[in-house]
C-alpha cells in the first residue's frame, strides 16, 4: 500500500491561507496534517489508484485522512492533498478529474451548486444534488455525521439580548458584527437579509478564529461549526434556525465518476454506514483540544470499526 503527498498542494494552500478558508470550519490547523507511510506510483494491489483531496480546515482534514487509509487497506494507491483551500476552488479540481475524491458537506455542496435551494432535509438534499451535480461527479452514501453551519453567540449575549433564534438578531444586527470563513459574506449575506432581515454592521473574516473571536467579543455573533468543541469549552450557544438558512450538512463523498472505481466506492459507503456526529466530536476534540495527530486519530477509528488493519 502506498500514499502520495501533493506537495503542489502544500504550496497552494500557503498561497490560501490569506484569502480563503475551507468554507470553513473555524478550529485551527494545528496537528491536522496526516502522516505518511511511504511513496511511489501506479496501482494498488488491484486496487487501483486516488487522489484524496481536502479543503483547507482540520476536520476536513481528519475525514480525508479516513477516507485515504480505508483506501490503502484496500490495496489502492493513494495520493492525499491536503488543505487545498475553500470550495470555489476544490470543486473544479474533483470535476476535472484532479482530485478523484472529496470529503464534502451534503447541504453546503447543493447551496454552492444552486444558491436559491429551499432542500432541507438530508433526503432533499442528495436527492437535488443527484438531479443536479454535472456529469462528471457524483455522491456516494451520506454519513449520520452532520457538521452543520450554525450562528452562535456567548451565553451572556444570548441572555442579554434575549437571542434564541437567528431571527432574534434582526433587531441588534445593525450595530453588531458578524464572523465567518472569508467567503461567508458572499455566500450568505443575501440569504439572510432575505429570509431573517439581518444587516449586519461589518462582516468580518475571522476565518480559524471565530469562535474565539465570538468568544472575545470581537463579534457578536460567528459562523461557528457545531462539531467545534469550542462550542462547549468556550460556553457558546448556537442560535436556532427555523427557517432552515442552514440545511442538513451530512458528512458526504464527492467523486470524480470516471476516476472511482467499485473499490473506492464501497470503501467510502462502509465509512458513512458507521461514521456519526458524536464521533465526529469526539474525533475533533482529540484534534483541536488534545493536539492529537489527524492521521492516527483517523486510523484508531478505522481500526476500531473494523476499517482497516
Amino acid at each position: 500500500m502506498k500514499r502520495l503527498f501533493g506537495t503542489a498542494a502544500v504550496v497552494l494552500s500557503a498561497a490560501l491561507t490569506l484569502t480563503a478558508c475551507g468554507g470553513g470550519d473555524p478550529l485551527t490547523s494545528a496537528s491536522a496534517s496526516p502522516a505518511t507511510t511511504g511513496s511511489g506510483s501506479g496501482s494498488g494491489s488491484g486496487g487501483g489508484r486516488a487522489v484524496v483531496g481536502s479543503f483547507d480546515f482540520p476536520e476536513s482534514v481528519l475525514l480525508a485522512s479516513i477516507y485515504a487509509q480505508a483506501l490503502e487497506s484496500k490495496g489502492v494507491t493513494v495520493e492525499e492533498k491536503p488543505n487545498i483551500g475553500s470550495r470555489e476552488i476544490v470543486y473544479d479540481q474533483v470535476k476535472s478529474g484532479g482530485l478523484t475524491v472529496l470529503p464534502e458537506y451534503n447541504g453546503a455542496l447543493l447551496a454552492f451548486i444552486d444558491p436559491k435551494t429551499t432542500a432541507a432535509s438530508k433526503d432533499e438534499v442528495n436527492d437535488e444534488l443527484k438531479a443536479k451535480l454535472p456529469a462528471e461527479v457524483e455522491i456516494l452514501d451520506s454519513a449520520a455525521a452532520e457538521d452543520k453551519d450554525s450562528l452562535t453567540v456567548t451565553k451572556e449575549s444570548a441572555t442579554k439580548y434575549k437571542l434564541t433564534t437567528i431571527e432574534d438578531l434582526a433587531k441588534i444586527s445593525k450595530q453588531n458584527a458578524v464572523g465567518g470563513p472569508p467567503e461567508f459574506k458572499k455566500r450568505r449575506e443575501a440569504q439572510f437579509k432575505d429570509v431573517y432581515g439581518l444587516e449586519f454592521k461589518e462582516w468580518k473574516p475571522t476565518g480559524a478564529t471565530t469562535a474565539d473571536a465570538v468568544k472575545s467579543g470581537t463579534v457578536l455573533t460567528g459562523n461557528v461549526f457545531t462539531t467545534d468543541p469550542k462550542i462547549v469549552l468556550n460556553d457558546l450557544v448556537p442560535l436556532e434556525d427555523p427557517k432552515n438558512v442552514f440545511s442538513a450538512q451530512n458528512v458526504t463523498p464527492l467523486v470524480n465518476k470516471a476516476a472511482a472505481n467499485d473499490t473506492v466506492r464501497t470503501t467510502l459507503n462502509a465509512i458513512s454506514a458507521k461514521l456519526d456526529t458524536q464521533t465526529l466530536v469526539d474525533m475533533m476534540k482529540r484534534v483541536a483540544v488534545d493536539k492529537d495527530d489527524a492521521a492516527v486519530v483517523a486510523k484508531d477509528w478505522l481500526t476500531k470499526n473494523g476499517l482497516a488493519s
